[in-house]
């Protein structure tokens, strides 16, 4: 039976947003475009030729969002800084009016008691990097920790939890194998490349911070369990080759000192044969891992999908989200207790987790969003169960603060808790929020009486 306090004095309650996704005013105060700034011009990239260019309108609302923020309880808010904005080349001089943008939003947090978790790259890379070769280019890693340095000097007396790089697994396989993302590449032999520069620039900007930063410093990784869709060992086979390629592609080197196997051999001559420097600098425990956690993947074989040939299927009977993702909150509980398993249980943040889902139109300036409500409660009731085997969970992200412009998916997908009115920008706690607002102020007690009264969290 579950009861009282699931969460202890500390835990830090918090949503998420990305620079790109809320920001809008991409060029304001001398910004130099991104490579997604160029990708949602492109035709047919984005429903419904959606761009950035307004998004929340946060660059201008910023203090009214973080005064949103305060009334729901929040004890700490995950941002991204616009590599643009910062240096609007992407390498060279300081834009002083972009680092004073974040400055103010870090210090209205802090006033309000609002603990900032800064992201210093959410895909955004600037488009003048990307004319020289972006991430395929090995001074990439060079690139991202003069950028880095220039945030910490500014920031690292006030920040004390960053985030490297958001799922580098979505930039280079989203980016460059896929074609789905910016900047829109469909190549293997990119891939890898790609890969090992994003983990080659996670570590450079992790030294970097030491100079100047004494807090501490991560990554954010996408999981999800990868169960066989049936009993076969062809299904079971291609189930361990996504794991691979999933999630152990950009945690076994970090933590490990190695790439997998399945993945050498999936990608065969279009592997590259990296420097033995690489893999020794990469290989170096961050303070925390961010997990964000959205479903699980059944996987079969496929012999067309290269290059794992393995892909993942649907069960139609299961309850989806808007984006076509199953409900399956048990697995939270599950990728948490295998990070802790197979990597000696490093201190983790939550650091996304949320559901699209067709919200009603707000009545009388409600917005009713039971399944979203429902969804909550059952992640955080399987982090509280995480927890409470062992897993060393510190904090908890709601994705998203905001409904916003959701990549290729434009305006299309809300996953917010604040629903936004895109015409006239106004914002509108949903019943989603409210529920979120009473967990934090119970510290999960709410949760521990809905618990003792259902045990499955599938």
């Amino acid at each position: 039976m579950a009861t009282g306090i699931l969460f202890p004095e500390g835990f830090l309650w918090g949503a998420a947003t990305s620079a790109y996704q809320i920001e809008g005013s991409p060029l304001a105060d001398g910004a130099g475009p991104s490579i997604w700034h160029r990708f949602s011009r492109s035709p047919g990239k984005v429903a419904n030729g959606d761009t950035g260019d307004v998004a929340c309108d946060h660059y201008r609302r910023w203090a009214d969002d973080v005064a949103l923020m305060a009334a729901l309880g929040l004890g700490a808010y995950r941002l991204s800084v616009a590599w643009g904005r910062v240096m609007p080349e992407g390498r060279g001089p300081v834009n002083p009016k972009g680092l004073a943008f974040y400055e103010r939003l870090v210090d209205r947090l802090l006033s309000c008691g609002i603990v900032p978790m800064v992201t210093l790259y959410h895909w955004d890379l600037p488009a003048a990097l990307d004319d020289r070769g972006g991430w395929l280019n090995r001074d990439s890693a060079g690139w991202f920790a003069d950028y880095a340095v220039a945030v910490f000097r500014t920031l690292a007396d006030r920040v004390r939890l960053w985030v490297t790089i958001n799922e580098p697994w979505v930039v280079a396989v989203g980016g460059y194998l896929q074609g789905d993302y910016a900047p829109g590449h469909r190549s293997i032999a990119e891939t890898p490349l790609v890969a090992n520069n994003l983990l080659r620039a996670h570590a450079s900007a992790v030294e970097g911070y030491r100079a100047w930063g004494r807090h501490q410093i991560g990554i954010a990784v996408n999981l999800e369990p990868q169960h066989a869709l049936s009993d076969s060992p062809a299904d079971t086979a291609a189930a361990q080759r996504r794991d691979a390629f999933v999630n152990r592609w950009f945690l076994d080197p970090l933590l490990l000192g190695r790439y997998p196997p399945e993945l050498t051999a999936a990608f065969g001559d279009a592997w590259p044969r990296f420097p033995e420097e690489d893999l020794k600098r990469i290989h170096g425990k961050p303070d925390f891992l961010g997990v964000n956690y959205y479903s699980r993947a059944l996987v079969r074989e496929d012999l067309a999908a290269v290059p794992l040939r393995a892909s993942s299927a649907r069960l139609g009977q299961r309850a989806q989200t808007a984006m076509g993702w199953e409900v399956y909150p048990r697995g939270l509980r599950e990728i948490l207790l295998w990070i802790k398993g197979r990597y000696g249980n490093p201190p983790v943040y939550v650091t996304e987790n949320g559901a699209a889902f067709d919200d009603p139109i707000p009545v009388r300036g409600e917005v009713q969003d039971p399944l979203r409500v429902d969804y909550l409660r059952r992640h955080l009731m399987a982090a509280a169960s995480a927890r409470r085997e062992g897993v060393d969970l510190r904090g908890y992200f709601a994705w998203s603060l905001l409904d916003n412009f959701e990549w290729a998916h434009g305006y299309a997908k809300r996953f917010g808790l604040v629903h936004v009115d895109f015409p006239t920008q106004r914002r509108r706690p949903k019943a989603s929020a409210r529920y979120y607002a009473d967990v934090i102020r119970s510290r999960g007690s709410t949760l521990a009486a809905e618990a003792d009264q259902e045990t499955d969290l599938a």
